[in-house]
């Protein structure tokens, strides 16, 4: 089977024109792309027009923005053996967009089970009482206790906020 001349060229054409759709990626301001080619990390590119070799390099982009984090619902045993319900948000954001792929598979499950945790440990070391008078203070050290650790992938902590806390229904009724 024998193609003529025109057709092949619309086939290069058609062939041409998927490569650089495959090629040219566009950058928001608040994004930024971790280039790997062959799979080792190559750098940090963006905002703008970034060109990539398709099927060698590829791209992982980041959002730069403050991230809501809401925090579920948190069962906690208080320093008197209270249990309470405590839920909170945190807001972060990305500040090194290569620490933040290569150092955690995925930051923001890895800061929201951090974020779980530390604060069932925070207020588990206190009493129901420091709990309800004292929240600014407690703010601040949950948020010291996941900035240490967050430093480290590239994440800076910004605020974090109790929002609720609440005795469990049972010991509601009972006092």
């Amino acid at each position: 089977m024998f193609l003529d001349l025109p057709m092949i060229m619309v086939y290069v054409a058609i062939l041409v024109i998927l490569l650089l759709a495959m090629a040219i990626r566009i950058l928001r301001e608040y994004d930024r792309g971790v280039i790997f080619t062959l799979g080792r990390f190559t750098g940090v590119k963006g905002p703008g027009l970034i060109i990539l070799i398709p099927f060698i390099q590829q791209m992982v982009r980041v959002d730069l923005r403050i991230i809501v984090l809401d925090v579920p619902t948190q069962d906690v045993i208080s320093h008197d053996n209270v249990s309470v319900h405590v839920n909170a948000v945190v807001y972060y954001r990305v500040l090194d967009p290569e620490k933040a792929i290569l150092q955690v598979e995925d930051f923001n499950s890895a800061t929201s089970q951090l974020a779980q945790t530390t604060l069932r440990s925070v207020l588990g070391g206190h009493e129901i009482d420091e709990m309800l008078a004292e929240r600014e203070r407690l703010n601040f050290d949950i948020q010291t206790i996941l900035e240490k650790q967050t430093d480290a992938r590239g994440i800076k902590i910004s605020n974090v906020e109790i929002k609720n806390i609440s005795l469990v229904e049972s010991i509601a009724r009972a006092t």
